[in-house]
């Protein structure tokens, strides 16, 4: 199976404070795991995001005050999020690397792809950056795909629900939005109730689980959710915000995950798309041995995921079955 993994040289340039958790270093850890995979690996260099690609996510506003925060020498945006100078060309790259991965995967050069780049994007708002995050990468190429008259699915098992990427696509019905994030915790948001809006109505499923979940509990929400709503979603693409944060190392997250849940996680992705049309995001994840193991094996479950295949697990588990009553109004979850 081919790879293809995207950098660009300024997400390295995207200079954090000292002592800050998003530092250049995630990049390489990530890169690393990528190599060690055992996949076949096509190196790409990310193009630049267009603005028309980031106005399909953001508005006008945000990307003119950004580009000037940036240009006139950055800061602090808030108490988490900084910029530098070339915090701009950082974001339209990393915006620009989904992109790049999807117009590799339909040129045929490979059949999933890997975006290792920062800033991260998930909880980057429509018209605010916060959590890190500058423009939503995960976004700007999901909205890249609607454009193209496809259906998308979005997974994102980062420890933090991605508040920016469900806002974007509350009310679309060609965008799934499925989140597996710590609660209550950081931003705050995520409801099992968010279900989305208008025709968007059931293209949002949360599943919030509680601090120290460690992987039983992850693979009984693949097996008895994530993974039924992606057969009925039935999406042309899959895009997985990969924030290794949940990792039982990582030091902000206070999940207890360790490498193989990722492998298994990835399997039911790779199970539901037919192992291609995937692209995974970098997201969080701020320990580097954790994020280079968990990255390798992602990969190597999306590969392997029919070797992987096992039977549900549909032994009780209070932090699944008290979703299902809701969730089973939208899927057939039985």
């Amino acid at each position: 199976m081919k790879s293809i993994l995207v950098t660009h040289p300024t997400s390295l340039e995207h200079v954090a404070p000292a002592g800050h958790p998003e530092r250049p270093e995630r990049v390489g850890a990530a890169v690393a795991g990528v190599l060690a995979s055992g996949l076949e690996v096509v190196a790409a260099t990310a193009r630049a995001a267009t603005r028309n690609e980031i106005l399909r996510v953001h508005n006008s506003e945000l990307v003119d005050h950004l580009h000037e925060f940036c240009m006139q020498g950055g800061g602090m945006i808030d108490a988490d999020t900084f910029a530098v100078p070339r915090s701009w060309d950082a974001a339209r790259y990393a915006a620009g690397a989904g992109l790049t991965a999807i117009e590799s995967i339909t040129g045929g050069e490979a059949v999933v792809g890997f975006a290792a780049i920062r800033p991260p994007g998930h909880h980057a708002e429509r018209d605010r950056t916060m959590g890190f995050c500058l423009l939503n990468n995960v976004a700007v190429a999901a909205a890249y795909l609607v454009d193209r008259g496809a259906r998308v699915a979005i997974v994102d098992w980062d420890v933090h629900h991605g508040n920016g990427t469900q806002n974007i696509f509350f009310r679309s019905p060609d965008v799934l939005y499925l989140s597996l994030h710590r609660s209550p915790f950081y931003p705050g948001t995520g409801r099992i109730e968010d279900v989305g809006r208008g025709l968007g109505t059931g293209a949002t499923v949360n599943i919030p689980l509680p601090h120290g979940t460690g992987g039983e509990t992850y693979r009984r929400a693949f097996d008895r959710i994530v993974e039924p709503v992606l057969d009925q979603f039935d999406a042309d693409w899959v895009l997985v915000s990969a924030g290794y944060d949940a990792h039982v190392d990582d030091p902000l997250g206070g999940m207890g995950l360790v490498s193989d849940d990722y492998r298994s996680m990835a399997a039911s992705v790779g199970r539901s798309i037919g192992r291609t049309n995937t692209v995974f995001f970098l997201e969080g994840g701020y320990n580097l041995p954790a994020i280079t193991d968990s990255t390798a094996a992602t990969l190597e479950g999306f590969d392997s995921s029919d070797a992987l295949r096992h039977e549900p697990d549909r032994g009780e588990d209070p932090a699944i079955d008290r979703l299902l009553p809701i969730l089973s109004l939208f899927w057939d979850l039985d």
